[in-house]
């Protein structure tokens, strides 16, 4: 589990460190934008055909790029370093590089109509802790489950059972599970085993819990991707045209002296912010891609320290005898 959470680790933090670096390009290309109506407007203030104030809107307007491109550099160097600690490179090897922007958005997002199913099935977590169950079972001197339930009966109360009497299995279901992760429960009725049975009980109910959490983990995840990826879209195709029109719009105003500058600067900072928006929207979209396979196979960032309660549970109870 610890080596699928590093992978998936490794992963956002290279999209963190591309879309920076991608931050940082855009910013560069609005600020050679910026320098170079910062020169015409001194060259036209030598003119008289511009007011001082005028002037230093266009410089206050340059200086803050410099600001905004200086502090979105550093983010981009510290976002590599976070990676290269991951990666756990050093000497010779620091020298390597990254993209200066993340990939296209795909044409269409995959469908995962049953990522649930998915989950319970293929999260390495999840299978640990009910071996660890099984263990804790083992060492009661619990070998025979009497029945079966799922994780949401377990929560819930409410059970679909399957009981073992004369060595014969019998159902009795009192309403349809869609989704199932069955846990044994031991019942045996003997006084002597009481002790040991709630001991398995509680650690039982700590799995249920963990699968119940997991069904919505897989679920979060799978609508992180939808929405980020809706929303990523609609900034590319939507946002960023219409805010790159407004300017050529501007700028022809401008030209033909029906517009003033200070109009054009205000369209020009309004695309630079759609774009920005644009890229982060971007980068959310991967990392929520990201995200889909801790969800499914284990390794989340939440993962790690929850898989220790069962066990924990297991070993508070294991003084007990039998």
């Amino acid at each position: 589990v610890k080596t699928l959470q590093v992978a998936a680790d490794t992963r956002r933090a290279w999209i963190g460190a591309v879309a920076s670096w991608e931050t940082v390009g855009q910013l560069q290309r609005a600020q050679a934008t910026a320098d170079a109506a910062s020169e015409l407007a001194e060259k036209l203030g030598e003119t008289g055909a511009m007011t001082k104030g005028a002037q230093a809107r266009e410089h206050v307007f340059v200086a803050e790029l410099a600001g905004e491109t200086a502090k979105a550099r550093l983010s981009a160097r510290l976002a590599k370093e976070e990676l290269t600690r991951l990666m756990g490179l050093w000497g010779s090897n620091l020298d390597y590089q990254v993209p200066n922007g993340l990939p296209p958005l795909p044409n269409s997002v995959v469908r995962r109509n049953t990522i649930e199913a998915e989950a319970l099935r293929n999260r390495i977590d999840l299978q640990i802790a009910k071996l660890d169950l099984e263990a804790t079972a083992k060492s009661y001197g619990l070998t025979e489950a009497t029945r079966y339930v799922t994780d949401l009966e377990i929560l819930t109360g409410f059970e679909t059972e399957r009981e073992i009497e004369d060595d014969e299995t019998k159902t009795r279901t009192t309403a349809q599970v869609e989704l199932e992760f069955a846990i044994p429960i031991f019942d045996t009725g003997k006084a002597r085993m009481r002790k040991s049975e709630l001991s398995y009980m509680r650690a039982a109910n700590l799995l249920a819990e963990k699968a119940v959490n997991v069904r919505s983990e897989a679920r979060s995840a799978y609508q992180a991707y939808r929405s980020n990826y809706d929303i990523a879209r609609h900034y590319r195709n939507n946002v960023v045209p219409l805010r790159t029109k407004v300017e050529e719009e501007s700028l022809l105003t401008y030209n033909g002296m029906i517009s003033n500058t200070f109009e054009l600067l205000t369209d020009t900072r309004d695309k630079i912010n759609s774009i920005l928006l644009s890229v982060n929207a971007k980068r959310d979209f991967w990392l929520a891609e990201a995200d889909l396979a801790p969800a499914i196979y284990g390794g989340g960032a939440t993962q790690a320290s929850a898989e220790i309660e069962v066990a924990a549970a297991s070993e508070s109870s294991a003084g007990g005898g039998h």
